[in-house]
């Protein structure tokens, strides 16, 4: 009986020392591909490209990934890159996202690799820049590959490292994003047993994960009310129906429903217009008046509660004014929401890619997140992973002056690894 316990102690000891093993040989490659993840990052960042025009990012992801030797499919959802990696060992199916699109922004950072790129948004020129670490994204996930592919053999199922295209929004009408990549069948063959993806955040010390369960960021739709009055000269406006006046009613009205409808200790709600056209002239009163802005909220019924609000609001206000209002919304983003029992047997695998002091629990956000769409289809979990400079001050994302320090992507490197390698145990 002595014997048959020592023998079990001996193996548990020699499981445990392989774990360890495993981690610090994570741990190291991580660290040693770090310098090649900046390189590829700031390159990145120098030649951005706006949504489903970013055709030299994705010949730049694929060469790496095909001379990796993995199974590489280029031009999905238009730009995108999908890669499959087959463990050596038995197991689940998982998926690493990053998103690769940058935005309209002219960078105002004074860094080496600063944008200076101009491309063709909605046929005006634009300045184009990585204004919400994107780049980080795509270098992180390109480490991530290398340092699996080089753990090839110990590697419990299969990896699909998915780099998505436009999260950003698509220009005009067209399709884009990770709706269309989930509308092109990138969940399935193979399917698709959990995917993780990860955001850099300009708020969070470099260094630092937040997570949260359940609903994390917030769903987004984008709204536009038409408001059609009577015009008439500037100097007798009781000749016509103003439907400027009746636009900023309506503006207003909007707000109180969030502050004075919508139960805000359930789930906050935001109602923003961020686009109001209308009028050519100082001394006249046009015929319509056209504003668009975006809402966000964290809980599905709440979002179509809001939805029928603002409908009524408008054209209820406008009639009383003797105006007419269509409204229309269009849904962005889903609630990007993490599967909470996921999300509980994955956390040691980031506070040990971060420490454990380092790895906590956040509050949901209202940013929004099109990595929504693919926790339809298999439990999800979306983290935040810190660039804020130690002792610095937080730069907006979407601002000329997002600033992110790329030292530490490492960690990046090491929790998309974690992830894959902990997940594959659990469920072999």
């Amino acid at each position: 009986m002595r014997k048959l316990i020592t023998f079990f102690l001996l193996m548990i000891a020699g499981n445990i020392l392989s774990a360890q093993n495993m981690q610090q040989l994570i741990d190291a490659k991580a660290k040693a591909i770090l310098p090649k993840v900046i390189e590829w990052r700031r390159n990145i960042h120098q030649n951005p490209e706006l949504g489903n025009r970013e055709f030299k990012t994705m010949e730049l992801i694929a060469a790496h990934l095909k001379k990796l030797g993995l199974d590489v499919k280029t031009n999905v959802a238009k730009t995108g890159v999908v890669a499959i990696l087959k463990g050596g060992k038995p197991g689940p199916v998982v998926a690493l996202r990053a998103d690769i699109d940058a935005l309209p922004i002219k960078e105002r950072t004074d860094v080496p690799y600063k944008s200076n790129v101009i491309a063709e948004y909605l046929g005006a020129q634009v300045p184009v820049m990585h204004a919400c670490g994107h780049d980080t994204h795509v270098a992180i996930l390109m480490g991530t590959a290398e340092v699996l592919v080089s753990m090839q053999k110990d590697i419990p199922g299969t990896v699909k490292f998915i780099f998505q295209p436009a999260e950003e929004g698509s220009p005009g009408t067209e399709e884009g994003g990770a709706a269309l990549m989930v509308k092109e069948g990138v969940m399935e063959n193979p399917k698709v047993d959990a995917i993780f993806g990860l955001h850099i955040s300009s708020g969070l010390e470099v260094g630092k994960i937040k997570y949260k369960s359940g609903a994390f960021m917030a769903s987004s739709d984008w709204f536009s009310i038409k408001v059609k009055g009577k015009g008439a000269h500037g100097s007798a406006p009781w000749l016509g129906i103003d439907p400027i006046m009746v636009s900023t009613q309506i503006i207003t009205g909007l707000q109180t429903i969030v502050s004075r409808s919508e139960d805000l200790t359930k789930a906050p709600v935001v109602i923003t217009v961020g686009k109001f056209q209308g009028g050519v002239r100082e001394n006249i009163i046009p015929e319509e008046v056209t504003f668009s802005g975006t809402i966000r909220t964290l809980d599905g019924a709440m979002q179509k509660d809001v939805w029928e609000k603002i409908r009524r609001v408008a054209t209820n206000i406008a009639e009383a004014n003797g105006a007419t209002a269509e409204v229309t919304i269009e849904t962005k983003t889903l609630v990007t929401y993490n599967t909470p029992d996921l999300v509980s047997m994955m956390i040691p695998s980031l506070q040990t890619a971060a420490g454990k002091e380092n790895a906590t629990e956040g509050i949901w956000t209202t940013g929004a997140e099109d990595f929504s769409f693919f926790g339809e289809k298999a439990p999800a979990f979306f983290f935040n992973l810190g660039g804020m400079p130690k002792g610095g001050q937080p730069t907006g994302h979407h601002t000329p002056d997002f600033f992110i320090d790329d030292s530490q992507l490492d960690i990046g490197v090491k929790a998309f690894c974690n992830l894959v390698f902990d997940y594959g145990k659990l469920k072999k």
